[in-house]
Parts: structure tokens; C-alpha cells; sequence
């Protein structure tokens, strides 16, 4: 070791400057990202937050540089005084300029790439030209056109080396004193960064934020095209590593594709439009087990089921024999509830597909000039919800902030302590916020309370507490959740907006089961969806037929006499077939495709695992595989279609109406 100099520089400091020598780097590869790019972001710019952008970009700069640091982060603060020695410190510098060089390149590569893709480049593009040859000479080529990209990259690389701060002073320790101070203060440095860059990977420390992802950035720009502003590359080639990407199955040309499945629905000229409002409730784990209206179908009288107002407004509403949901988690229902898009393979907002343009029922009621809302009690931006929203063109956003800033509620006094205000309070703001909105409006909201940790407001302790001999602790949320849905309509009833509106009823996914039957393949996507309108326009009962979240916009559009061509995944149920209807679902690599009176299961290999009459083997005990003949040559040919069709227009942004094919 070198001598104590009196003036020296700690390699914690060193490192902390350091890592604000990366941020200035990320920043200055943004700036060269938008003038390369300027053209593309130009027509947007006036309605860009400048704020809004950097607070985007501080977060996913954040989650890159420490993802690419986090071995330079062990070799500069790991409590051990041999790393003070100069070959030591020699090895830290190189990978710091190595891993950091690295981010440069791609990002500034990146400001080309992204001219031919209009997003930030993922791990999808080794795939995608993994089979070509001639990747060199089109590199080369393009170096040559963008010479000033490679000197502006050289000189950044140049800043990463010879500015890097180097520790000064490394001291040689003589007495236990030294030892103990000197690894004392490492050891807390050390520690004290683990739980910093883990909330810094995942977007915050609050137990409402989820790991951030692609999709994330949407919730800081107008426009999907501009989430890359927000987002680096780095990033983005990290997010995607080792997630199932969106490929052609090649399973028909494209020709024959379009005659078998087609996600385009185009309204007969003869509709007339009906400017009602839509009010959409997602409900929090909701399941249709809990409800007995339901589950008569099972031949069980006596079932009381936990939900007796759900059930009484079943009774004026209509619903189907077969409901259920796209996915397992909340992020597969948004999409599949407001946008008919289902969950296949992978979330897709988790996917790199999640920057595409994306339609949905605020965006196109949007075009007959209905001002729309997206309603979630929890904190804003959580679960990525607020991005959703501004994807699909809401006009506004209401979460905690907003509850929180209306006087006429008891603010963070409503919160449960965990996740969101509580259900009661928050759907009774939902209510009165709607009245103040202009009309015709499209709203949707979330609700919270029936999630973990399955608790209910304290006053309501003794109202619904656990039963004896009741091991399924959600079923006191969803009496508490029922009960917060009747005072809701009690509102919504004393409302001028009330008799013009359409609602729908649905649940984000189902949750802890009790009942057997909500146990199957089939069983787990067992969710309500109920269509309601107070004007008695909408025909009441229960159809004998199947209905899927991705069926909701279709039919709430049919319903409104929408009268132009949009992408849905899903039916309009109201001007389809009770024997055409059909679901489909995703669960860990296995479609499922229900038709009739079969659910088929495949594989993602593209082979038939295995179907059954779910009408009379819903516990699918009897595999009638190669028994059907014609039946099973057409739901497969079917399903192969309707999974092509998503890869396809996944892949090559057409999700919404008029995109061309390449």
C-alpha cells in the first residue's frame, strides 16, 4: 500500500462521483438520441412535459446504471482494505469504463436503429437477425453515413476514462483503531447501497410499485413513440432478457390468415350512433365463485355465495353461462377488458410490444368526442395502470393524489395502510367525480380492497370478520367489496347521468378458491361479466353461451351503434351467435380455446395437447383428442389463426385500425 497522504479521496467518494459522471453520460446519449431523432418528436413537442421526461428518464437511467454497475459497485465499496491496493483499484476503473462504454455504444447506435423500428431496440432484435449474414456491412455502411455519432460516442468513452475519479490516499493501518473505524464505515456503505440500487432497479421503494418495465415510460409522454425519449437502451436490452418474444408461427400465408381470423371489426353502415355513457368496473379479484347467482350451474341450491348485491343486480342485468377472464394477474386484464387484446405468453406490458399504438374504448369513443377517465385508488402510477391509461387515450387520471385533493373526502385517513384507498370511499369519489364530467364520458375503475392482505376498515371488523370453519380469508374482503358496490349504485342512482349509462362489471382476474370446480384449467379464469343499464334498453337475462373479458369493448361499441372499423381480439356478443361464441386464455405456455361445447388445449410448439367436453367433464378427466374428426380440425385451424393474427400484428405494430402490412 501507498502512504497516508493528509489529503486523500475515499473510494465510497470516488464512487459516489463516479456514478454521477454515468448519469451525465446517459443524459448527454438522450439529448443525442432527440436531435438525431428530432423529426420524429417535433409535431408532439409543444404538449411534451420537459418535467415529465427527465422524471421518466432519471428513473430508467437509474434501474440501467444500476443493473451495468453492479460489479464496479462490489469492487469500490466491499469492506475489505485490500481493495485500496493500485491493481485493485486498476481492475475497478476498466470495468467501469468497459460495462459503461458498453451502454454508449448501444445507446447512441440505438438513435439510428430506432428510425427503422420507432422504438428502443430489445433482446427481440438478435432474434429477428440471427439468421442474417450481411449484418457487417450494413453496420459499416451506417457508420459511415453517422461519422458524428462515432466521434461523439469515442469522446464520451474518452470522459468515462479520464475523468474518472480515482480514490487518493490509501491508507496502511497500524492499530485496531484504524481497523475497526475503517470497516466499520465500509461495511455501512456497502450495506446501505444494496437496498438503494434494489429500489432503483424496481422504479421506488413503495410496496405499490412493481419492478418497472418498457411500458412504464408511457406513463411520462402523450405518445408511444415518444416512451423512447424516456427509456435507454441498456434498459431496455436488460428488461427483455430471457422473456418469451412474439414470433410468426408461420402457420398459414397471409392470405389465408385474413380468411380464417380477422381482429378487425367493421360496423354495418345501417348503425346509429347512441351517445350513452359507459362506466366499466374492474373489480379486484372478483371472481364468479363468490357469487351464487353463478353457480347454480354446478346443481348447488343451497350455495349463498358472499356477494348477495352482485347477485340482485345479476337479476336485472345480462350476463352469459360462461364467463371468463384473459389472464391471471391485473395486467392482463387491462388490456384484455379496455383494449380486447388477451394474455398470451408473456404480459403484454411487460413486453417490448407494450410501446406500440394500442387501441381501446377511451381512444376510439374518444373519435364521437367522449371525454374519458381511468379511476385507481392507489398511488399514482402504480402497477403501471397510469401508463396504460395515457396509452389508450384517456383523457384523465384519478388515483390517491386526486382523492387526496377533494375536500369533501377524509384524504390519507381513507388509505388501508398498504395499497390503495379503501374501496367504499374511493368508488363513492368515482361516483361524484362523474357528475362534474361533461357527458357522454367513458370511465373505468379499479378497485383494491379485495387483494392481500385480505383485511377490511376497522369499523367493519365485527361486520365481516372471519367465519368459523372459513379458510379462505378473501371472502370477508368481498363481502366488504359487495357491500361498497350497493352504496356505489346508491350514489350513482341520485345522478343526472345515471339512466344514460351503460355498465359493465367484470373482475381484473380470480384469486384464492374454495370451491373445486374454480380449481380446474377452466375454473381459474372463472370471471363475471355483466353488462347493466338502469334505461332498461339492454336485454336482461343469461345467455346460454360463452363470454371473455376481450368481448367487452366489441359489444360495448355494438351496444352504442359505434360505426367505425376497429381491432378487437373478442366478439360484439350482442350481434354474435350464442354457438359462435368462444374464449381463449394463456396459462404458462398452454392456449386454451373454448368453442361450443370443447376446450381445446395447445401447446406453444403448435400441437394439440389434449379436449374435452367441459359441459359435461369440467374437471377434464375424458381427453376426446383425435375422437372429433371435423370438430377438432376446425378449432384448431381456428385457434392457430387467432394466435398468428396476435404475433403478427404484436410484432409489427397493428393494433389499431389502418396500419398497413409490410
Amino acid at each position: 500500500m501507498v502512504r497516508i497522504n493528509k489529503t486523500t479521496i475515499s473510494s465510497v467518494v470516488a464512487f459516489i462521483c463516479n456514478l454521477v459522471l454515468v448519469y451525465l453520460i446517459y443524459a448527454l446519449c438522450r439529448l443525442v438520441f432527440f436531435f438525431e431523432n428530432y423529426s420524429t418528436f417535433a409535431e408532439g413537442l409543444e404538449a411534451l412535459s420537459f418535467t415529465q421526461v427527465c422524471k421518466g428518464g432519471w428513473m430508467f437511467d437509474t434501474a440501467a446504471i444500476m443493473y451495468t454497475n453492479a460489479l464496479y459497485a462490489v469492487l469500490m465499496l466491499l469492506p475489505c482494505h485490500f481493495k485500496e491496493r493500485d491493481g485493485w483499484q486498476t481492475l475497478a476503473k476498466w470495468v467501469f469504463v468497459v460495462f459503461n462504454a458498453v451502454a454508449v455504444v448501444v445507446n447512441l447506435a440505438d438513435a439510428v436503429y430506432f428510425q427503422y423500428t420507432g422504438r428502443r431496440t430489445t433482446v427481440s432484435v438478435f432474434q429477428e437477425f440471427s439468421h442474417e449474414n450481411n449484418i457487417g456491412s450494413v453496420f459499416g455502411v451506417e457508420l459511415i453515413h453517422h461519422w458524428y455519432l462515432l466521434l461523439i460516442g469515442l469522446a464520451l468513452i474518452a470522459c468515462l476514462y479520464f475523468l474518472y475519479l480515482q480514490p487518493i490516499g490509501q491508507f496502511k493501518l497500524f492499530t485496531t483503531k484504524q481497523y475497526v473505524k475503517y470497516y466499520l464505515t465500509h461495511l455501512v456503505c456497502f450495506v446501505a447501497f444494496i437496498p438503494l440500487a434494489i429500489f432503483g432497479i424496481r422504479g421506488g421503494a413503495s410496496t405499490a410499485v412493481r419492478p418497472i418495465t418498457i411500458s412504464n415510460a408511457n406513463q411520462y409522454v402523450n405518445r408511444p413513440t415518444e416512451a423512447a425519449l424516456v427509456l435507454n437502451t441498456p434498459f431496455s436490452l436488460i428488461r427483455t432478457i430471457g422473456k418469451n418474444v412474439f414470433k410468426d408461427p408461420q402457420y398459414f400465408s397471409r392470405e389465408e390468415l385474413s380468411t380464417i381470423y380477422e381482429p378487425i371489426i367493421t360496423p354495418p353502415d345501417t348503425v346509429v350512433m347512441q351517445p350513452k355513457n359507459v362506466v366499466v368496473l374492474i373489480l379486484e379479484s372478483f371472481g364468479r365463485e363468490y357469487m351464487a347467482a353463478y353457480n347454480d350451474i354446478w346443481g348447488d341450491a343451497n350455495y349463498k355465495g358472499y356477494a348477495p348485491f352482485m347477485d340482485s343486480l345479476l337479476q336485472r342485468s345480462l350476463t352469459f353461462d360462461y364467463t371468463f377472464a384473459n389472464g391471471r394477474k391485473s395486467i392482463d386484464g387491462m388490456p384484455s377488458i379496455l383494449s380486447s387484446i388477451p394474455h398470451f405468453i408473456e404480459p403484454f406490458f411487460l413486453t417490448p410490444a407494450s410501446v406500440n399504438e394500442v387501441s381501446g374504448l377511451a381512444g376510439e369513443l374518444g373519435k364521437k368526442g367522449y371525454y374519458s377517465a381511468f379511476f385507481h385508488g392507489a398511488e399514482n402510477g402504480s402497477m403501471g395502470f397510469e401508463a396504460f391509461a395515457k396509452t389508450t387515450k384517456y383523457n384523465a387520471y384519478f388515483g390517491r393524489t386526486e382523492y387526496n385533493q377533494d375536500k369533501r373526502f377524509k384524504g390519507d385517513a381513507d388509505f388501508d395502510g398498504t395499497w390503495a384507498i379503501w374501496d367504499e370511499e374511493f368508488l363513492q369519489f368515482f361516483a361524484l367525480q362523474m357528475t362534474d364530467m361533461p357527458q357522454p364520458f367513458v370511465t373505468s375503475v379499479f378497485t383494491a380492497s379485495s387483494h392481500h392482505p385480505f383485511v377490511v376498515p376497522e369499523r367493519y371488523r365485527d361486520v365481516y370478520p372471519d367465519e368459523p370453519g372459513d379458510d379462505n380469508v378473501l371472502h370477508k374482503c368481498i363481502r366488504y367489496v359487495d357491500n361498497a358496490l350497493r352504496l356505489f349504485f346508491e350514489t350513482a342512482q341520485q345522478q343526472p347521468w345515471y339512466n344514460n349509462t351503460l355498465f359493465v362489471i367484470t373482475s381484473d382476474h380470480t384469486n384464492l378458491s374454495s370451491r373445486p370446480e374454480y380449481q380446474t384449467d377452466l375454473g381459474v379464469y372463472g370471471a363475471p361479466i355483466i353488462f347493466f343499464d338502469p334505461s332498461g334498453q339492454l336485454p336482461v337475462g343469461r345467455r346460454h353461451c360463452i363470454a371473455q373479458q376481450i368481448d367487452i369493448m366489441p359489444t360495448v361499441l355494438g351496444y352504442l351503434g359505434y360505426d367505425q372499423p376497429y381491432v378487437a381480439f373478442g366478439s360484439d356478443l350482442l350481434h354474435t351467435a350464442d354457438a359462435d361464441s368462444w374464449a381463449v386464455n394463456n396459462n404458462n405456455g398452454m392456449y386454451q380455446y373454448v368453442k361450443g361445447d370443447y376446450v381445446m388445449q395447445f401447446t406453444d410448439e403448435g400441437q394439440v395437447k389434449a379436449i374435452y367436453n367441459y359441459r359435461t367433464d369440467w374437471f377434464m378427466h375424458h381427453n376426446l383428442k383425435g375422437q372429433l374428426g371435423e370438430v377438432e380440425t376446425t378449432m384448431e385451424r381456428t385457434l392457430k389463426a387467432i394466435i398468428q393474427q396476435y404475433m403478427l400484428r404484436m410484432t409489427e405494430d397493428r393494433l389499431v385500425f389502418g396500419r398497413e402490412q409490410p
